[in-house]
């Protein structure tokens, strides 16, 4: 492959990987986590991803009215634990909803 096509290819990955870390994180955080909890379930679950790439994502959720925050002390430090908002939660029943009728079609298609 050349590298304009090595360039594609990363590029598209990277906007496929950010639409769907959106649905999963909105999703995980039905359950409240504080931000490297989230990070750390993401990767043990095989997601290849870092705390620049969750943190600011955590931060535009909050700004849309799709997540709910709040400082908790445990020990000896504060954590900013997230939720998915009221509304968030209508999203991401939608998102769900597209996803399963999207996967099932393009398993159709590219099968």
């Amino acid at each position: 492959m050349s590298n304009d096509q090595d360039g594609i290819s990363e590029r598209l990955l990277q906007e496929y990987h950010r639409g769907t870390l959106t649905m999963v994180v909105l999703s995980l955080l039905e359950v409240q986590h504080y931000g490297y909890a989230l990070v750390q379930e993401l990767q043990a679950a095989g997601m290849e991803v870092t705390q620049d790439t969750v943190y600011p994502l955590l931060r535009r959720l909050e700004q849309q009215g799709l997540l709910s925050s709040e400082w908790i002390v445990e020990g000896s430090r504060p954590r900013k634990y997230y939720r998915t908002s009221p509304k968030g939660v209508e999203v991401v029943k939608r998102l769900k909803t597209q996803w399963l009728s999207y996967t099932e079609t393009i398993r159709r298609i590219i099968t």
